[in-house]
């Protein structure tokens, strides 16, 4: 079970910065015994992919907190973002962490289905992300970009290091997602609604 929420919880960071959790969990296993990651994903370690993840990210972060340019960057991590999902999921799940010591028996043989699924939770993730947004940027005149950036970043990092550390606390931090979701559909709602009660005043 702990090898499901430790995927689950590096997944669903991937959806908010695809780099986060691939570069944490190569740091980890590359300079300290948190992580072990399993023969397969060991590349994550390889010290010309760290180096690579650390520009892609620096990039990201950038992209990010600029108005007009995050939406530009959200349409390419639309492909991004999932396939680093799936990867931190399949990554993640495998490896011994101080939390799991036997890794690998939760999933058996179907090793393709923690991969399916970090795509789909960090596909997710990303959707709301993306949809919020445009949201914010429209109602702050585009300020609130890189604070509502930067909150991401930090809750990447965050979920990231739950998953890997203390992976029972990703429970809460996919209880705190849900609600947000929920919170931006019904905030985006209202506005449409707003705006065609709005147009029916005036052309009414």
């Amino acid at each position: 079970m702990l090898e499901a929420l430790t995927g689950t919880g590096l997944a669903a960071s991937a959806g908010l910065n695809a780099y986060i959790p691939l570069l944490m969990m190569g740091l980890l296993a590359r300079y300290t015994h948190v992580v072990d990651l399993p023969h397969g994903w060991a590349w994550l370690s390889n010290g010309w992919v760290l180096v690579i993840l650390g520009i892609l990210l620096a990039v990201e972060v950038v992209a990010d907190k600029v108005p007009v340019v995050d939406h530009a960057n959200d349409v390419v991590q639309t492909v991004v973002r999932p396939t680093a999902g799936g990867l931190a999921f399949g990554a993640g799940s495998g490896a011994q962490t101080v939390t799991v010591s036997n890794p690998g028996s939760f999933f058996g043989s179907h090793q393709w289905v923690p991969v399916a699924a970090g795509v789909l939770i960090a596909l997710c993730v990303h959707g709301v992300k993306a949809t919020a947004r445009p949201v914010v940027n429209v109602s702050t005149a585009g300020f609130g970009a890189p604070v509502v950036s930067t909150i991401e970043d930090f809750g990447s990092a965050l979920m990231s290091a739950l998953a890997l550390l203390m992976p029972i606390l990703v429970l809460v931090g996919i209880g705190l997602f849900v609600w947000l979701a929920i919170t931006v559909v019904r905030r985006r709602r209202r506005k449409r609604q707003s705006a065609s009660s709005e147009t029916a005043r005036l052309f009414g």
